[in-house]
């Protein structure tokens, strides 16, 4: 099929890349055209894991290439991906990119008989492909649904692991306004075997949301016991998980043995849940249902929790050691989670901005994200060392905290650790391999 996908950021770009992998012929839309440029030469703007590799595949075979002209690419093709920013503009969902997009686009149906099927990628509110993105179409072309298909395809790509996730889905979720449009989508996911869910737009807009707010949920209410493990004391939050996990409902008994699924890693303690999703949308959907008069008392403690966990990190460190300023402190994460280079509402930037609050000597190592790191944080990157070997570092340090979950990390156990404060944030290693360390984490009270 003809696919012109509008916006290359991480949704955008993994997914052009990916159906032009499968054999569709696929055009990339963006309006820099220093961004278009490095595509055509194979070089991908963002980290993704094996993103490289496929980009310069899909450029060899002529399957894919990048623009800056919206209606150029869009006279032959038979789909439209809308996939453009939604970030969060004080709690509430901005679908001010979405809405250029489809005035855009209807701007040009509207001098065209060419029949498109405009279908939604980005995550958006319940609603708006249906009302907003619809609206748009009709008012810039002059023409009413039928005269264009509408549908909407939410995506369900981790960062660091997005190329696997799309070429290796779990399910697709294919919502459709019109028959044209279920059957151009249908099309376009041939060539892959998994369970497809077939719903209108509101509802494929919703599995979106509630997928990311129970995920959340998880990650919040594991944090929130945890604490509370702290606070009682000789009880360590991870042997609770682990018992928690054991129930046959979450970690089913086969004939084969124990199954152990992947969402049991939302069931470890931790500094919380970050990236350009879960905080975004969390939020988004608490705007959404307090602008229809419903209380969301479950998401504001969701995101109460998670706003308080990164903070608990020097509270801790200041009861055990007592004032920080000066203390040597190396920060081992930026990103907000491992192979990423994305610093979007990670904890780190919270856990760095205490340390500096209180006068800490800070060094700071990520394998990826420190270019990020330093623009999401501004002038206060001009009172931190940034590190390009954090082995080194270790000697130096007086306290080291492990923030983000990358594995390498796990190596601190096999360094000269002796007398120094580790705080595992990520419950990464275990406090038996640095018993001559200080190992303090969340959900197990320190020494």
């Amino acid at each position: 099929m003809r696919v012109t996908v509008v916006g290359s950021g991480y949704v955008g770009l993994v997914s052009g890349v990916c159906l032009a992998a499968k054999g569709h012929d696929v055009t990339c839309v963006d309006l820099r055209k220093d961004v278009v440029g490095q595509l055509n030469a194979g070089v991908p703007h963002i980290h993704e894991r094996g993103l490289t590799e496929l980009l310069k595949s899909v450029l060899a075979s002529a399957r894919f290439r990048a623009t800056t002209d919206l209606h150029a690419s869009i006279e032959t093709a038979e789909i439209a991906l809308i996939a453009v920013g939604t970030p969060s503009k004080n709690g509430a969902i901005d679908l001010s990119a979405v809405r250029q997009c489809a005035r855009q686009i209807g701007a040009y149906l509207a001098t065209s008989l060419h029949h498109l099927s405009v279908v939604v990628k980005s995550t958006v509110i319940p609603g708006t492909t249906d009302t907003i993105v619809r609206g748009e179409l009709e008012h810039s072309s002059g023409k009413e649904l039928g005269a264009f298909g509408l549908g909407m395809n939410p995506e369900f790509l981790r960062e660091g692991e997005a190329i696997e996730d799309f070429m290796e889905p779990d399910r697709i979720v294919i919502g459709q306004e019109d028959q044209t449009t279920l059957e151009r989508l249908e099309e376009l996911y041939a060539p892959w075997n998994c369970d497809k869910v077939r719903v209108n737009t509101r509802t494929a807009e919703m599995i979106k949301y509630a997928n990311n707010a129970i995920l959340a949920t998880q990650i919040s209410i594991v944090n929130e016991v945890a604490n509370l493990c702290t606070a009682i004391g000789s009880v360590d939050a991870l042997d609770v998980m682990r018992g928690v996990y054991l129930d046959k409902r979450w970690s089913p008994i086969t004939p084969f043995g124990r199954l152990a699924p992947q969402i049991l890693t939302y069931l470890v303690p931790g500094c919380g849940f970050g990236g350009s999703c879960f905080p975004k949308d969390i939020q988004a959907l608490r705007s959404q249902g307090e602008n229809l008069g419903l209380p969301m008392n479950m998401l504001n403690a969701v995101l109460d929790v998670n706003t308080a966990q990164p903070g608990q990190i020097v509270a801790t460190l200041e009861q055990k050691l007592g004032a920080l300023s000066g203390r040597r402190t190396l920060v081992l994460g930026l990103s907000f989670k491992p192979n990423t280079d994305d610093v979007r509402e990670a904890a780190s930037i919270k856990i760095v901005g205490d340390l500096l609050r209180v006068q800490a000597d800070v060094r700071c190592y990520d394998p990826l994200a420190t270019e990020n790191f330093k623009l999401a944080i501004g002038d206060a990157a001009n009172r931190i060392q940034f590190s390009s070997d954090w082995r080194r570092e270790v000697d130096w340090a007086e306290i080291v905290i492990i923030a983000t979950r990358t594995q390498e990390y796990s190596e601190l156990a096999s360094l000269r650790v002796s007398g120094k404060t580790v705080f595992d944030a990520r419950r990464l290693i275990n406090p038996a391999d640095v018993a001559t360390a200080d190992y303090l984490t969340f959900g197990r009270r320190p020494n």
